[in-house]
């Protein structure tokens, strides 16, 4: 192959990378939807998410009332809309959560010598071996529940998975070449810290970032369900969901759309994630 076929192919490679496919322009505009209702659901869903109406209580999905009403005739759609921003600042917040503690136990574990090393990962290891969400429920019964209980607990849950992850991520950096380079020509481990290996792992975590929002969204969805974060008649899908159970079977959309929406939000998170690291790969 001729260099300028090389060179052809590269760039070809290149633009292939940087266009957006079907899936991606699809999530990335129901991402725009997402983020819409959470900074603004007035604009997409001008009604009150708590307004009652009991004449028009258990309305099946009409053009009146797009996805139905609730047993309080409370629309639906509104209030799906509403809650929307409570369940986005709650998967936020757990996985920042998750991954600043995971960054201080993997840098600390990566960075501070074979002692901390071996008694992070024996940490660690403890915690692998129960499941997650095992540990956010165990936390929640010490603390009592609630939605800021259940966002803490959902972040401590996920930090073990980040701090493995990161401490992975470190160590690679730190027998990179260039960080040799640095160590050669006296530079601290403070200095090194933070002009090498630090930049070469916060990008990685956007990715982890991004993908962990999904995950949390549906593990805090799954507290509230079970009665251990926001309760009904909160605008929060998984405080709806636990309120829609009792009519699954006469008013099934209660359930439904509130859930349809938490896949939503969990697909378009990962999808957005994978598309992040795919072109931060080819970068």
């Amino acid at each position: 192959m001729s260099e300028l076929e090389i060179r052809a192919h590269i760039t070809s490679s290149a633009g292939a990378a940087r266009r957006l496919s079907a899936t991606e322009l699809i999530t990335a505009l129901l991402g725009l939807f997402l983020l819409t209702a959470a900074v603004a659901p007035h604009l997409v869903a001008p009604g009150n998410p708590l307004a009652i109406d009991p004449l028009s209580a258990f309305t099946a999905p009409s053009f009146a009332h797009g996805f139905g009403t609730d047993e309080s005739g409370r629309d639906i759609y509104t209030r799906v809309v509403h809650g929307t921003g409570n369940s986005l600042l709650i998967g936020a917040a757990a996985t920042a959560i998750g991954l600043g503690l995971g960054l201080l136990l993997g840098v600390g574990a990566g960075m501070l010598g074979r002692g901390v090393d071996f008694t992070v990962n024996r940490l660690l290891e403890v915690l692998f071996a129960f499941p997650g969400l095992l540990l956010a429920l165990v936390f929640i019964l010490i603390f009592g529940p609630g939605v800021a209980t259940a966002t803490i607990a959902v972040g401590l849950s996920t930090a073990p998975g980040y701090a493995r992850i990161i401490r992975a991520q470190v160590v690679a950096v730190r027998s990179s070449a260039f960080v040799e380079a640095a160590t050669v020509q006296g530079l601290g481990r403070a200095t090194i810290l933070t002009r090498h290996i630090l930049p070469n792992t916060l990008t990685p975590l956007l990715v982890l970032g991004t993908l962990g929002i999904g995950q949390a969204i549906v593990w805090a969805a799954t507290l509230s369900y079970l009665g251990l974060g926001a309760t009904p008649p909160a605008a929060e899908w998984g405080a709806m969901l636990s309120s829609g159970r009792t009519y699954i079977t006469s008013a099934w959309w209660m359930s439904f759309f509130p859930g349809l929406f938490i896949v939503l939000t969990a697909v378009t998170a990962t999808v957005l994630g994978r598309s992040i690291e795919r072109r931060l790969r080819h970068a």
